[in-house]
């Protein structure tokens, strides 16, 4: 017996080198590129939890104030974490709002967007009570609630409301938004995985969280379960040496090196005078690898008929944007951006690496309708964006980008119409001065 278990264990690292070795290189950094999607939302569940973030509360956050990357400054967050079982739902109530753009986003664990509750998706009834429940829960609910069944048991809340020109009032209407639970749900426990910076990924250690990673949550989109597969698998042959070493340099050369180059184009993305455009957002089916990016550089993205998002990190000769060069963006008269949005637009500008706005003295971090951006003579309209203003430049038109800073803009259009919505409509390139 004593020989028998010798022999097995002696031949175990042999059956690993034989697995691992039918493991390309490529399929290793599309199993780690999609662990990373889910990756990045554990981690800022686990950062939200130790700030305070509490199951089924919302957290009013101040405008500005919320830490994760690309956030958008148009509007008040209000943020949690909701727990449903099969006894339990959580309602949540949202005050009647005119004349100002609001939505409240719910999220599974892997970023993808449930569902919305604003006028768009409710036209008959915005406001009032709506009861998040698990799919299939036979739990009590208020009598005048809407039923929202969701297909998991856990989900993110991320509310918007429009600041405009009154914040003032739009706070006071960010907190009417409220959560409850109808019961005491079963809580889960918070996963357990690496918490890195966003500019240092990590490498084979991402494969010993897979199984807490993948168990807590499922992967709701058909299609991927091999994909979910392969994860588990190469998270078993890590646990040997020699094949833990191989995987951990093919992490740091190719999937890396695969993640970074997706990244120009938002994975399965179009780019047209230098600004990307993704090909999917909020809802991504089988396109993993848009996910993670999309997780990584702008977390809890909403679906495209709420916000269309353009990115540009080079100006019209395909040189980085740089802090230390003045840049000029003009719209022609038949092609303003008030044109393409239903609700409000903006441009933010944030740095390469952590994707969070650049301080600034002026204190002002995006361009949009509530700067007042003056149109040229010809009906035109020129966004300036450099270190100090130009002397040709509004001050409504102009967003500081400070010396030496290396970053990237993001132009939003919220309720996009007309090529914004079809995919046929792309920003001005950027053009040095």
């Amino acid at each position: 017996m004593l020989r028998s278990i010798i022999a097995a264990f002696l031949s175990f690292p042999m059956a690993v080198s034989a697995q691992t070795s039918q493991l390309s290189d490529q399929e290793i950094s599309d199993a780690y590129i999609y662990l990373l999607g889910r990756l990045l939302v554990t981690r800022q569940q686990q950062l939200d939890f130790q700030s305070g973030f509490k199951w089924n509360e919302l957290v009013h956050q101040k405008p500005g104030a919320v830490d994760w990357p690309n956030p958008n400054l148009d509007v008040a967050y209000s943020e949690a974490w909701v727990a449903v079982d099969d006894k339990s739902c959580t309602v949540v109530s949202v005050p009647k709002v005119e004349k100002r753009y609001f939505t409240v986003q719910v999220l599974n664990g892997w970023g993808e967007t449930l569902t919305n509750i604003n006028e768009r998706l409710f036209p008959t009834r915005p406001s009032g009570e709506f009861a998040l429940c698990l799919r299939g829960a036979k739990a009590e609910i208020p009598a005048d609630a809407v039923r929202i069944d969701l297909p998991v048991r856990l989900a993110r809340i991320l509310a918007r409301v429009e600041l405009g020109d009154d914040w003032t009032q739009a706070v006071a209407l960010q907190n009417q938004f409220k959560l409850r639970a109808t019961g005491s749900p079963a809580l889960p426990d918070i996963p357990k995985t690496p918490i890195f910076e966003l500019q240092q990924f990590p490498g084979v250690e991402a494969f010993d969280a897979a199984a807490v990673a993948l168990d807590s949550e499922p992967d709701i989109n058909t299609g991927l379960e091999p994909m979910r597969e392969k994860v588990r698998a190469i998270a078993k042959l890590a646990s040997a040496p020699g094949e833990r070493s191989r995987i951990d340099q093919v992490i740091r050369t190719k999937a890396f090196a695969d993640f970074g180059a997706a990244g120009a184009r938002i994975g399965h993305g179009t780019i047209q005078n230098h600004w990307a455009r993704p090909g999917v957002v909020g809802e991504y089916g089988i396109d993993y690898l848009t996910r993670t990016l999309v997780n990584y550089g702008g977390i809890w993205a909403n679906i495209k008929p709420e916000v269309l998002y353009y990115r540009s990190n080079t100006d019209a000769s395909g040189a980085q944007l740089n802090g230390d060069n003045v840049y000029t963006l003009t719209f022609p008269k038949e092609g303003l951006p008030a044109k393409f949005a239903n609700y409000f637009w903006s441009v933010i500008a944030v740095d390469g690496e952590r994707f969070r706005v650049l301080p600034n003295a002026k204190n002002r971090f995006l361009l949009n309708r509530e700067t007042k951006p003056e149109l040229n003579a010809d009906g035109s309209l020129t966004l300036y964006f450099a270190d100090q203003k130009p002397a040709d430049a509004p001050d409504g038109n102009w967003l500081p980008t400070p010396k030496g800073s290396v970053y990237r803009l993001t132009f939003r259009y919220y309720g996009p119409t007309e090529g914004v919505a079809n995919g046929t409509y792309y920003p001005p390139a950027l053009v040095k001065r």
